[in-house]
């Protein structure tokens, strides 16, 4: 049945769909908005009208109005109407508490449709089946959700809140440029060909990096600006090829100074758009504290499964296994899984394979009963090394001993991982529950064993502790960064550091990262130069703008936080991007395809 399409003419909303309520009883209101539902009570047509304000029922009753009774049979999901009417009260009983238009009813003597709409692909409600790939195809149905429209809504809100609690600090925002130089920061460039300057190419920033110390250099003193960056790599749920950062630089500041901000930043936000207080100040650990207790350098604090070296028992034990890898360098740390001695050795090898997958060699295991420790290796522990293992681990009878023997970088990574899916399986990890942590003192330089050469853990730009700088040249691994990275519930939500802002110790960190002179002119030689005209101490901080929203609004993804995201092949289902170009756009740009 075609639906006959009508004119607003001069209509005039005179509501939204989430204001009315009993005060407005008698008046006449004129609203707007997509039909939710659509219910018949025996010639009785009630609609829910929906728009991103809220809900408000609409009632078509024949001994009111009979025409407008007749268009309101025709009605549909996500038809686009204008109704006219009074605002009653709902009968006795009828009232809907969990709506704030709940106890209020417009019974409708006018109708008009505006536009018409097909059966959509799925719901327009919060919980649904539809699979993100089908959502993302119809974003703009995907976007009418409430609970999309409510996380957009708090984007709004945090945009508006950083703007203002960094502007009474002094802070001015300035923005930099999107079309850039290509510059090696850790990821591919995504690059922008230019018609003008033909075989040349523009670079999209990964972040506004050089051009925030380039700020502190010209006297800024404290920038901030709520950025896109754009990164070519790899996506997961809590990446996109284009997101959005806080990016904060000051100058004259210690690394102190710095995360004082971020974090009167950080619990303000908790605290006027989630209602969570934060602690304060928040703890701190090192990088080599974090890597040796949990296994990561963002580690989950909300749970107590913590790594513990067990060495003393491993030599004391006649077990060649960890014996060779001690031998090698390597080292022997565990776990223990409280309470979780009943384990069917289904569940444990399922647990065994989870590590291997993860690159370890093996997991051991031990159960811990009220006749010792049991499991197929003890045979190799004398009573002296199971004393050192029981000690090493606070166990007691009820629980599971988990063995890691490997290269550290392996184990941290092996047991950091077992300890999360440990805390997930038995439900260790409280709701509600906000752990805020610092961790600093990172290493300034990595080791690229198949390249044969250091890479910056975090980014070249970063300064060295001023008490490693004579390791420079004698031990470069050992020299740790002033750098810092602040982690909420197992997220790193910001990252920063205190920049390098002398010349020569910049072009030597450049030498170190097996940069060329040359090269380091052609990459950097306006940051070089600058270097030299007077640039002050400085540091900053940028925080995850998108991953700092999802954990606000509970989502796991930061796609239900993003209007138009991309997907994990960093396509748009929606528009279908990226496309081919004609001819005659790459003729202008000097390109041809191989």
């Amino acid at each position: 049945m075609e639906v006959p399409i009508e004119a607003l003419g001069d209509w005039e909303r005179t509501h939204d769909c989430g204001t009315l309520n009993a005060a407005h009883i008698g008046q006449r209101v004129l609203l707007m908005g997509w039909v939710w539902r659509r219910r018949d009570h025996g010639g009785v047509i009630f609609i829910d009208l929906r728009d991103r304000y809220g809900i408000t029922q609409i009632v078509f009753n024949p001994q009111h109005d009979s025409a407008a009774l007749q268009k309101a049979d025709q009605l549909r999901s996500e038809f686009v109407i204008a109704v006219q009417g009074v605002v009653e009260s709902r009968p006795e009983g009828m009232i809907n508490s969990k709506l704030p238009t709940g106890s209020i009813e417009v019974n409708c003597d006018q109708l008009r449709t505006l536009n018409a709409s097909p059966t959509p692909p799925f719901l327009i409600e919060d919980e649904i089946d539809a699979g993100e790939e089908i959502r993302l195809k119809y974003r703009y149905l995907d976007l009418r959700r409430p609970r999309i429209q409510q996380n957009l809504l708090l984007r709004h809100q945090a945009y508006g809140a950083v703007r203002s609690l960094l502007g009474e600090q002094k802070f001015i925002e300035v923005e930099t440029p999107i079309l850039t130089k290509s510059t090696p920061e850790g990821a591919r460039d995504y690059l922008v060909p230019s018609r003008v300057h033909p075989g040349h190419f523009f670079a999209l920033p990964q972040s506004p990096q050089t051009y925030k110390q380039l700020l502190m250099i010209a006297g800024y003193d404290r920038y901030f600006q709520i950025v896109k960056c754009f990164r070519d790599e790899d996506l997961r749920a809590d990446r996109q090829p284009e997101f959005t950062q806080i990016d904060i630089e000051m100058s004259f500041v210690r690394e102190d100074h710095v995360m004082e901000v971020a974090e009167k930043l950080t619990r303000s936000l908790f605290a006027k758009l989630g209602k969570i207080n934060l602690p304060d100040p928040f703890p701190r650990l090192t990088y080599r504290e974090a890597m040796d207790r949990f296994g990561s350098d963002k580690p989950d604090m909300r749970f107590a499964i913590e790594l513990v070296d067990a060495t003393a028992g491993a030599r004391a034990s006649e077990f060649k296994v960890f014996h060779s890898v001690l031998e090698d360098g390597g080292e022997v740390k565990g776990i223990n899984a409280k309470g979780c001695n009943s384990f069917s050795r289904g569940k444990i090898d399922g647990l065994i394979a989870f590590a291997q997958d993860l690159g370890a060699k093996g997991l051991s295991w031990m159960k811990h009963t009220d006749n010792g420790l049991e499991s197929s290796i003890v045979k190799f522990f004398p009573e002296a090394a199971q004393i050192e293992l029981i000690k090493a681990l606070d166990s007691e009878p009820g629980d599971l001993l988990l063995f890691v023997a490997d290269q550290p970088a392996i184990v941290a990574r092996v047991l950091g991982a077992l300890r999360l899916e440990l805390a997930q399986r038995l439900e260790l990890i409280p709701a509600d529950s906000w752990t805020p942590l610092w961790v600093t003192e990172f290493p300034l330089l990595e080791r690229d064993e198949e390249a044969g050469r250091f890479t910056a853990m975090h980014h070249p730009f970063t300064s060295p502790m001023e008490e490693d700088l004579p390791l420079i040249d004698s031990d470069p691994g050992a020299v740790r960064a002033r750098a810092y990275d602040l982690v909420l519930n197992g997220n790193e939500i910001a990252g920063g550091s205190v920049r390098i802002f002398q010349r020569p110790v910049q072009a030597r960190l450049f030498e170190l990262l097996a940069i060329g002179k040359e090269e380091a002119e052609a990459k950097f030689g306006f940051l070089l130069e600058a270097l030299e005209y007077g640039a002050p101490p400085h540091g900053g901080i940028a925080f995850g703008f998108d991953r700092l929203i999802a954990l606000l609004t509970g989502e796991d993804s930061i796609r239900d936080i993003i209007a138009f995201p991309k997907t994990n092949k960093a396509g748009g289902l929606m528009e279908n991007s990226p496309s081919a170009v004609d001819n005659t756009q790459l003729r202008d740009l000097g390109i041809r395809l191989a």
